[in-house]
C-alpha cells in the first residue's frame, strides 16, 4: 500500500487544536487541503508527522512549539504612539494591521493592547509559543514525478 514520503502531494482533512482541546482550524465541512511535502508550506512537524502515512490512515499529532511557529520572540511585539497611527483609526486589542516594509513586503500584526497614548503591537504569529495538536486523515496521495 502507498506511503506518504517527501516530494509527493497529499490531500489531508485536519482538526488543530490547542493543548486544552480548544479549536483553531479545521477542513471539516470543507475540501481538504492539499500540498507537496517539502515545499515548506505548512509547519514542520504536521509534514514530519506525515511521512509514511498510508492512505485513508488516521492520526493525532502532537507537535512541539519548536516543530509549530516556534517561540514568541520578543522583539515583533513593540510600542507604537497613538499619534503615528492613522488619524481615523480606533485601536482595539485583537485588532489586525498590515506594516509594510520599505521593500514592499507585508507583516500581519495583533494590537495586543491600548494605552492612553500609545499601542502594543505582536508581529509574531497567533500560535507562536504554543504545542498543538491535530487530527489529521490523508485522503489522497499523488508520488512525485520523476524527472526523465
Amino acid at each position: 500500500m502507498m506511503q506518504v514520503k517527501e516530494n509527493n502531494t497529499v490531500k489531508v482533512h485536519y482538526t488543530g487544536k490547542l493543548t486544552d482541546g480548544q479549536i483553531f482550524d479545521t477542513s471539516e465541512g470543507k475540501e481538504p487541503i492539499e500540498f507537496t511535502l517539502g515545499e515548506g508550506r505548512l509547519i514542520p512537524g504536521f509534514e514530519k508527522g506525515l511521512l509514511n502515512m498510508k492512505l485513508n490512515e488516521k492520526k493525532t499529532l502532537n507537535i512541539a512549539k519548536e516543530d509549530a511557529y516556534g517561540e514568541v520572540n520578543a522583539q515583533l511585539i513593540q510600542e507604537v504612539a497613538k499619534k503615528d497611527l492613522p488619524q481615523d483609526m480606533e485601536p482595539q486589542v485583537g485588532m489586525g494591521l498590515v506594516s509594510k516594509a520599505p521593500d514592499g513586503s507585508e507583516m500581519n500584526l495583533m494590537v495586543v493592547e491600548v494605552k492612553e497614548d500609545a499601542i502594543i503591537i505582536d508581529g509574531n504569529h497567533p500560535l507562536a509559543g504554543r504545542d498543538l495538536v491535530f487530527d489529521i486523515e490523508v485522503v489522497a496521495i499523488k508520488e512525485a514525478a520523476t524527472e526523465a
